[in-house]
C-alpha cells in the first residue's frame, strides 16, 4: 500500500549561516524560521503525512534543507554526496532514519556529487539536473542505482538557479511547471506549463489536487486553482532568503514496503 511518510528536520541555530548562490544574502531571522517550518510540517500532518524528524544537525547551517540528503525511488534511499563539501555531514542523520523506516540503502560516492534538489520524479522518469551542485559523475551513479529498478533518468542541464527543483516541479497529471526566466531547456518535458511567479514553479504533491506552495506566488496559485488544483498555502519566507522552498523542507516517502 502507499505509505505517506515525511522526513523533515528542523532548523537549527545556525540557520543564517546558509549558503546562498544566486542570491543577495540577506538576515534571515531563526525564530520566525521556526515558526514558519512548525507550520509547514503541520500543514503536512493536516493532510494526511505522518512526519518523521531527522535527528538534529545544529552543526550545519544548511541542515533544514532534508531533500538534498537523500533520492528515494520506490522503497529505495539513495544517500547523496553533497556538493558543498560544508553540508556533507548532514548525510548521517538521514541514512539513520531511512534505515530505522526499512529502505533499502544506497550511496553516491566520490567523485560523485548529488543534491537531492537536482532531482524531480515524474513517474517512472527521473529528471536529473547537472548543475552547480550535482556533477556528471552523480547524474551515472542515479542511472545505476535506479535504471535496474525500472527507472529511466534524464540528464537536464541547469544553471540559472540553485537546483532543477528550483526552476521546476511536476503537477499529479504529470505536467512539469516552471518560470521560464530560470528554465534552461522547457523543451525537455513533454508537458510544460509556464508559470507567473519564480517561487510559483515549486510544489509538493500532498495527494489528490491539493498542492503544497508558498504563500510568495499567489498568481500561480489563482492559475493552479482555476485548474481545479487546490493550493495549501504556507509562508517560507525565512527560507526562501536562502534559496529554499517547498519541497527542500522534507523528503516525501510514498513506497515503502508495508
Amino acid at each position: 500500500m502507499p505509505s505517506k511518510k515525511a522526513l523533515i528536520r528542523r532548523p537549527g541555530p545556525r540557520l543564517a549561516e546558509g549558503l546562498v548562490t544566486h542570491l543577495e544574502r540577506e538576515a534571515v531571522d531563526v525564530g520566525l524560521a521556526l515558526e514558519q517550518w512548525e507550520a509547514y510540517a503541520d500543514a503536512l500532518r493536516t493532510h494526511g503525512w505522518e512526519t518523521v524528524e531527522v535527528d538534529p544537525a545544529d552543526d550545519c547551517p544548511d541542515s533544514v534543507f532534508v531533500e538534498d540528503t537523500v533520492v528515494m525511488y520506490r522503497n529505495v534511499a539513495l544517500i547523496t554526496r553533497p556538493g558543498a563539501e560544508s553540508r556533507r555531514e548532514e548525510t548521517a542523520g538521514v541514512e539513520e532514519a531511512v534505515a530505522r523506516l526499512g529502505c533499502s540503502v544506497n550511496w553516491i560516492w566520490e567523485p560523485g556529487t548529488l543534491d537531492g534538489g537536482d532531482v524531480l520524479k515524474v513517474g517512472d522518469t527521473i529528471y536529473v539536473g547537472r548543475g552547480g551542485r550535482t556533477n556528471a559523475a552523480g547524474v551515472q551513479q542515479v542511472r545505476e542505482a535506479f535504471e535496474p529498478l525500472g527507472a529511466r533518468v534524464v540528464a537536464v542541464p541547469v544553471s540559472k538557479v540553485l537546483h532543477l527543483k528550483s526552476a521546476v516541479t511536476a503537477l499529479p497529471d504529470g505536467t512539469v511547471i516552471g518560470h521560464i526566466p530560470k528554465v534552461d531547456r522547457p523543451s525537455l518535458f513533454p508537458r510544460f506549463l509556464a508559470v507567473p511567479e519564480e517561487s510559483g514553479a515549486h510544489v509538493v504533491l500532498l495527494g489528490g489536487h491539493r498542492l503544497l506552495m508558498a504563500a510568495s506566488a499567489p498568481r500561480t496559485a489563482g492559475l493552479l486553482a482555476d485548474l481545479a488544483y487546490e493550493p495549501v498555502v504556507v509562508d517560507i519566507g525565512e527560507f526562501e532568503k536562502l534559496e529554499g522552498c517547498v519541497t527542500c523542507l522534507s523528503v516525501r516517502l510514498r513506497e515503502l514496503y508495508a
